[in-house]
């Protein structure tokens, strides 16, 4: 293959290489220059995470399209195939591609598809692996759009068909930082046919009517830097570098169902107006629009806020502060809030309760909640500000349930018990519930349907965030369950979800559906 092997200093080599890596605009002008010139110019992109037999393959028939061969690459934050991707940064990926003979000219490119390269270039020929040919196989509707790009300035899209091997597979199998159990479970679900069960589930998540329940909590987090103790007190002195505030609870809850299901509708407390801001503004200017909301004011609490103080660099919180009255609504609030959720929950197939355990959510609510949902998911959550008082055990049933490790063993009230011999009928005992996950962290999930119980490792180790992301698991988790499938495919999606929002700081977004394929089909390849 056309690997530069002529001998040079490694200085000399590097600075050669590096000459080749343009910024995006400084390569459309010597694009615009070449092609004055007469010279036809050939385009490929990609990721190019880990540079294989496949990669020179593909490019050596890009390069016979062309007088000048660009490769472009995708910048790392969009780079969109999971929290433990790319491998390989953006800088060394393009000087990777630059390395080789039959590369003229490398740029990265800060934005989501290929279209701005595209029309950057202006290519005459725009090169794509064979596994793009079906227009329809393509999740992100990506190559469409930069089919009408090429064409829009005179070029043709153009497909290799050679040998082929996927980065992502070769990562999976010889680089991943996944355990050897993790890639036996992959390897095992890959052959049973998930990804074709998903892909079906989604379609029929889609054309669900979703209610989620729940409080609105408000996330502060506020950056200090330690300073060290005081000089005077028995205290440690911080500097606030900056802060964030973000929609939590149910509306970051509701925000990732929103991903799978465009049909959602929530039903949510906040505070009184008469205590202080009560955040329902924020909240719906922080909620995703296809949601209908119904908003639910609390007389005699304020919203819920949660502070959090953090350590910046790398997101580690120090401690956190609790803004709330998490006493039961009042009689009267209680009767308001029961009518709402009866017209709203006959109007929907399933309701998912995220019980967050803050007063909205008691006694004879849920026994509302139990009677007239068509199909109900709960999750009740145990924190600081409710441990040993919110326990799961208080629905006396439910379609689906989902729960972590301590809360599960809150629940039995056995502290040391095997989360797997839990779900395997002990939980059952307090809760008539079919379907059950109990989530173990970095150990995974373990889901049971009744009859059997299924441990599902866990796929992310680049953890930067835990909070939130036991309930984009749920609500994931859920949404499968709601349309009919399997408790252990909804175990793998929940992984899938938590996972890729451990990689987001609060709630600064949303998961997205096509995030969530990419990922599937990095692990399953």
């Amino acid at each position: 293959m056309n690997i530069r092997t002529h001998p040079t200093s490694s200085a000399e080599g590097k600075s050669s290489t590096r000459r080749k890596v343009l910024p995006l605009a400084e390569l459309s002008t010597v694009c615009r220059k070449l092609q004055a010139e007469g010279q036809r110019v050939a385009l490929c992109h990609g990721v190019f995470d880990l540079l294989h037999v496949g990669h020179l393959r593909h490019l050596e028939a890009a390069r016979q399209q062309g007088d000048v061969l660009v490769v472009t690459v995708t910048c790392d934050e969009y780079v969109n195939k999971g929290p433990d991707r790319p491998a390989f940064g953006e800088e060394l990926r393009a000087e990777m591609l630059a390395a080789l003979d039959l590369v003229d000219y490398v740029a990265i490119v800060h934005e989501p598809s290929a279209t701005v390269a595209i029309d950057a270039v202006k290519p005459a020929a725009y090169i794509k692996g064979g596994e793009y040919d079906d227009f329809e196989k393509d999740i992100t509707g990506k190559i469409v759009v930069e089919k009408e790009a090429v064409e829009r300035h005179g070029g043709v899209l153009v497909f290799t068909h050679d040998v082929t091997f996927s980065s992502s597979n070769l990562l999976n199998r010889f680089f991943s930082v996944d355990d050897g159990d993790a890639r036996d479970y992959l390897e095992g679900v890959g052959r049973d046919g998930l990804a074709e069960r998903l892909d079906d589930l989604f379609s029929r998540i889609a054309k669900l009517r979703l209610l989620i329940v729940g409080e609105t909590i408000i996330d502060r987090y506020i950056y200090v830097d330690a300073l060290g103790k005081s000089a005077k007190e028995n205290i440690i002195a911080t500097h606030q570098r900056g802060e964030e505030l973000f929609a939590g609870g149910v509306i970051a809850a509701a925000n990732h169902l929103a991903a799978l299901c465009p049909n959602v509708e929530l039903v949510t407390t906040v505070g009184s107006s008469n205590l202080g801001e009560n955040y329902e503004t924020f909240a719906r200017e922080n909620l995703d629009k296809s949601i209908t909301p119904y908003f639910f004011e609390s007389p005699e609490s304020p919203t819920v806020q949660k502070t959090r103080f953090v350590e910046p660099t790398h997101v580690q919180k120090l401690f956190e502060v609790y803004h709330m009255n998490d006493q039961p609504l009042s009689a009267e609030g209680t009767t308001k809030f029961q009518k709402l959720l009866r017209a709203r929950m006959a109007e929907v197939d399933a309701v998912i309760v995220c019980d967050f355990g803050h007063g909205a959510i008691q006694g004879s609510s849920i026994q509302v909640l139990t009677e007239n949902a068509k199909f109900l998911a709960v999750n009740a959550q145990s924190n600081a500000g409710n441990i040993g008082y919110n326990l799961v055990n208080k629905y006396m049933r439910a379609d689906f349930l989902c729960i972590d490790t301590m809360e599960a063993r809150l629940a039995v009230q056995e502290k040391h018990a095997d989360p797997a011999v839990i779900a395997d009928g002990k939980l059952q005992a307090l809760v008539h519930a079919p379907n059950i996950i109990i989530t173990h962290g970095k150990y995974g999930c373990y889901a049971s349907n009744g009859e059997r119980v299924t441990h599902i490792p866990a796929f992310a180790s680049n953890v930067i965030d835990t909070v939130g992301a036991g309930d984009a698991f749920f609500v994931a988790a859920a949404a499968v369950m709601a349309a009919g499938g399997e408790c252990v495919d909804a175990a793998f999606l929940g992984n899938v979800a938590g996972g890729l929002k451990t990689a987001i700081v609060g709630h600064r977004r949303a998961l997205t559906k096509l995030e969530l394929q990419r990922y599937i089909q990095t692990l399953l390849k």
